[in-house]
């Protein structure tokens, strides 16, 4: 008799985890039920805001595999249902069919929980008035892109400066907006130091993006059709015709929740190193529902990544299916970009490092992209954390021009090798002037972070 594997979400972890589980046992041995309450599956909702900017031409280049071809492989996947309950002692979910609003249960043997995340959605007034969008779905994309082509006038306000709001400012200049970014913080990007954040602001506004720091919107203002007009904070209004939620992401857990599984410190699901959910051997969860190890602090995160998602569901897929895998954790490595400004990260950044206890130095580089004599060299700004008494590699912070960002990676591997500054120093990169200056911007970097550690004593 073949066992049932029910996974309630139909993206990246969910649908990786039915894959793989797919690829290692036939229907005969496992019968795959899925179930997704959106109108897509697999699909990258990282790359919507260049979809909504133009970059990438139509939606369906982002969709990685439609509902079809998932059941051509024996998934049994179910679009526009939701599961509403979860029964873990009876091994069964409740799901509605939102097109026609009937439930059912149906009994698992295995279950995989990949829920995602939602939206930070703060409870102000005329939070819902038209013309004011998230950007978490597809669906989400399609409306902002229809309320863009109606609007009005061409004035554009971002609310948060984090990864989506600099990528949806991009977005919307493109469109010929006249965009303004309102940001609790005093800088953008609270993902980096505020020194770095700084270079982030002085480069929004070079590129005519008007950044407004420790502003926290108090209220959605309305016109008398009921559309969003303005966007008001304490220290005044700022005019709308349309509006992008940017701030922020929590895990959705709020099945998990009601049914007893175990959550962590940012209301993430908490797993094994198999993805397991804690306590229950035949539940496992991954994706932007679950917090992960991370490996320089050695405490639980909630890093809401594709790239993480992905290599969750591939890890529960193989251990469902009979293999084994195992995720060891994150360094905390992102990148994004505003126009050409290149911003990335990885590791902990100074407020991080005290948060764990832990002592650290820190140094800060300018350098080139290339040699600086070769055509085309761009500035980069690369910082350093370092452990003051071992000189371990702490974290990262790139701001550039011009593949800046993906020198992130370099740091991101030092990192999960457990490198001391010093021994980055002998790393054997790739050189030649078109590519980088004779010593790499990051290993600059590390130079200087060895001779701080050293006069730290």
């Amino acid at each position: 008799m073949s066992e049932r594997l029910v996974v309630i979400g139909g993206d990246a972890a969910g649908m990786s985890a039915a894959s793989q589980a797919r690829r290692l046992k036939g229907p005969g041995e496992l019968e795959i039920v899925a179930f997704e309450r959106g109108h897509f599956s697999s699909y990258s909702a990282c790359g919507i805001p260049y979809w909504v900017g133009g970059d990438v031409p139509v939606r369906d280049a982002l969709i990685a595999r439609a509902p079809e071809e998932h059941r051509a492989r024996d998934i049994d996947l179910r679009m526009r249902t939701e599961v509403t309950e979860l029964d873990v002692a009876g091994q069964r979910v409740r799901t509605r069919d939102l097109e026609s609003g009937a439930e059912a249960w149906t009994g698992f043997d295995k279950l995989v929980i990949a829920t995602g995340a939602r939206p930070l959605r703060p409870p102000l007034p005329g939070i819902d008035a038209p013309g004011v969008h998230g950007v978490q779905t597809l669906d989400d994309g399609q409306a902002l892109l229809d309320s863009l082509s109606a609007a009005r006038g061409r004035r554009a306000v971002v609310v948060g400066a984090g990864y989506i709001g600099v990528e949806m400012a991009e977005a919307l200049l493109g469109h010929g907006f006249e965009v303004t970014v309102l940001n609790r913080s005093e800088q953008p990007m609270a993902t980096l130091d505020p020194d770095m954040g700084r270079l982030v602001h002085e480069a929004m506004d070079g590129l005519g993006i008007t950044t407004v720091g420790s502003s926290p919107v108090t209220k959605i203002l309305t016109g008398e059709d009921g559309r969003v007009r303005a966007v008001a904070t304490d220290g005044g209004e700022y005019p709308a015709d349309v509006v992008v939620l940017g701030t922020g992401v929590v895990p959705e857990t709020s099945l998990a929740r009601a049914a007893g599984l175990p959550l962590g410190a940012y209301d993430g699901l908490l797993t094994d190193l198999s993805m397991r959910v804690r306590g229950h051997g035949n539940i496992w969860a991954g994706g932007d529902c679950v917090e992960v190890l991370d490996l320089v602090s050695q405490r639980e995160r909630h890093v809401p990544l594709g790239t993480h998602a992905n290599k969750h569901g591939q890890v529960i897929g193989s251990n469902v299916g009979g293999g084994y895998a195992t995720f060891p954790g994150v360094v905390g490595t992102a990148v994004s970009k505003v126009c050409d400004l290149e911003i990335a990260r990885t590791g902990l950044r100074e407020k991080d490092a005290r948060e764990v206890g832990l002592q650290y130095v820190t140094v800060t580089v300018e350098s080139t992209s290339r040699a600086g004599y070769y055509p085309g060299a761009a500035p980069m700004t690369v910082k350093m954390l370092a452990e003051r008494r071992t000189g371990r590699l702490l974290g990262v912070q790139i701001v550039g021009r011009e593949v800046a960002g993906k020198r992130v990676d370099i740091a991101a591997v030092a990192l999960t090798a457990g490198m001391t500054v010093e021994a980055m120093t002998a790393l054997d990169l790739g050189y030649a002037p078109p590519f980088s200056p004779v010593w790499d911007p990051v290993l600059v970097a590390a130079r200087k972070a060895v001779g701080a550690v050293r006069a730290a004593g």
